[in-house]
């Protein structure tokens, strides 16, 4: 990911170009809705309270949201393995958000939490992240990773504990 004033270069990994990501330019400072998804066994115990501090901080993964904007920020699971529910749930949103607000699809983002998308404390990567990943494309809404990331499990990645899944 490479950051350019308040435009992002983000590696979605929704559409494979000769086995390489393409990459997609998404103005963060333009939307106005974030949807944070979250591992549905994970969120049993957690409360997302260091997903909720990282955004308000405006550090780990998002870190290159405009600290001046001011966000709409909801948080959902991913409905469990293998995660079809979040199409639905996404589905459903828009539908009654662009009712109820005129919300359209480029003004929501959704964040894929570290508990799916990285390795960590918690797990392995979600096996299901590439489907996931590719319910919301099919929706078209834009995809950013990861929420808080702890320095312990940064180190475990430096350290080669964990995988870094870094493109």
């Amino acid at each position: 990911m490479t950051v350019s004033g308040q435009i992002v270069t983000i590696s979605c990994g929704l559409h494979k170009f000769s086995g390489t990501e393409r990459l997609k330019m998404v103005n963060l400072a333009q939307k106005e809705y974030i949807i944070v998804i979250q591992c549905d066994i994970v969120k049993q115990r957690c409360p997302g309270y260091l997903c909720e501090k990282a955004f308000h901080e405006r550090t780990g993964g998002f870190k290159d949201y405009p600290q001046d904007k001011q966000y709409r920020i909801m948080n959902i699971s991913c409905g469990g393995c293998c995660g079809r529910a979040v199409h639905r749930k996404l589905t459903n949103f828009l539908r009654v958000a662009s009712k109820k607000e005129k919300i359209t699809k480029d003004m929501v983002i959704v964040q894929l939490s570290s508990c799916i998308a990285k390795d960590n404390f918690h797990a392995l990567p979600c096996p299901h992240l590439d489907y996931i990943k590719a319910l919301i494309g099919k929706i078209g809404l834009d995809i950013k990773e990861d929420t808080v990331i702890s320095e312990h499990a940064q180190k475990r990645r430096e350290q080669g504990i964990y995988n870094s899944n870094e493109a």
